[in-house]
């Protein structure tokens, strides 16, 4: 179980940073798209190097940079409000941690499945996209395969947080409970780990 643990925290990993270089290519795209327009108006049309697709290859890379980069943040990248939870046992804080988790993992789930069933509709009908003309059934398996890491991370995220950490942690293996700062779970102390 723990290869497979790490087997899907490191596709996560490099998920996030297959978003990252999306992020980069995106960037650069729009830059070339705004220069050669620039230079198009400028020559009033004698130098034409515009090219075709740039609003469509910045579309599906704005899809893929999002949802590459929620398996890898699901865990981490979330604003924990302490207004309402201040004063809850750990314990609870814990379980409502993993509830949160548990409903991104349906999230995920959901979006696999309607996108693995628009996959057998692209491949029928043949649709492709506008500009480029590439085949949507590709993208759908793409969408297919980063929703459904998305499901399993969590899913494994809000597992740990339930078994692992049900139990008040004890400072000094004494039975007083720790400080609320030294109660940490494991995915919080993973997390805290990959930051440094």
């Amino acid at each position: 179980m723990k290869t497979l643990i790490n087997l899907v925290n490191r596709a996560a990993h490099i998920a996030h940073l297959g978003a990252g270089f999306i992020l980069v290519s995106m960037m650069f795209i729009t830059l070339a798209d705004v220069i050669t327009r620039a230079v198009f108006n400028f020559t009033d049309g004698s130098i034409d190097l515009t090219f075709v697709g740039g609003i469509e290859l910045i579309k599906f890379g704005l899809l893929f940079a999002i949802l590459l980069t929620m398996p890898h943040s699901v865990a981490k990248s979330q604003v924990i409000v302490d207004l309402f939870t201040e004063k809850m046992n750990h314990r609870v804080k814990i379980y409502l941690e993993a509830f949160y988790n548990l409903g991104f993992a349906l999230l995920g789930a959901g979006m696999s499945v309607r996108f693995f069933d628009a996959i057998e509709s692209a491949a029928l009908t043949g649709e492709t996209t506008q500009d480029l003309q590439i085949p949507l059934e590709y993208i759908y398996m793409g969408v297919v395969v980063a929703t459904a890491l998305l499901a399993i991370r969590a899913l494994i995220i809000a597992g740990e947080l339930i078994f692992h950490c049900h139990t008040p942690a004890t400072k000094n293996g004494g039975n007083e409970p720790a400080k609320s700062s030294d109660k940490k779970s494991n995915v919080q102390q993973r997390n805290k780990e990959e930051l440094v």
